[in-house]
């Protein structure tokens, strides 16, 4: 599905105000790891955004997710008052896991496997 301009312009919009306000709230070092947000995706009607967060070093990132959407009343709260003169109405926000690190590792895992394993063969 092809994200149209306006949504792309929401999106932008909301990743860089939810940047600053993670930071304000101490949101992006939690656990002994880090958190930031990877992406946002806004549906066409704009009336849901899913915020993907990506974890760097978190001990349990389930946990620290429940913690963030715990905290999201709060986040909404603050967003809608930084984007009230951009946007009529403020998105549902949805919080994900972004796994594409973990993809990305599980992927070079492979990879070196199967250099491994061709280097055996060689020999």
């Amino acid at each position: 599905m092809i994200e149209g301009k306006r949504q792309k312009q929401v999106a932008a919009v909301l990743e860089k105000e939810l940047n600053d306000i993670f930071q304000r709230l101490g949101l992006t070092m939690i656990d002994g790891g880090m958190v930031s947000i990877a992406s946002v995706k806004i549906t066409p009607d704009l009336f849901d955004a899913r915020i993907y967060l990506s974890f760097f070093k978190v001990k349990d990132a389930i946990a620290t997710l429940k913690f963030i959407q715990e905290k999201s009343w709060e986040i909404k709260k603050e967003l809608t008052a930084r984007v009230r003169h951009q946007l009529r109405s403020m998105p549902q926000l949805t919080f994900f896991i972004d796994d594409t690190l973990d993809y990305v590792d599980k992927m070079e895992q492979l990879f070196k496997e199967i250099k491994s394993n061709e280097l055996k063969k060689d020999k």
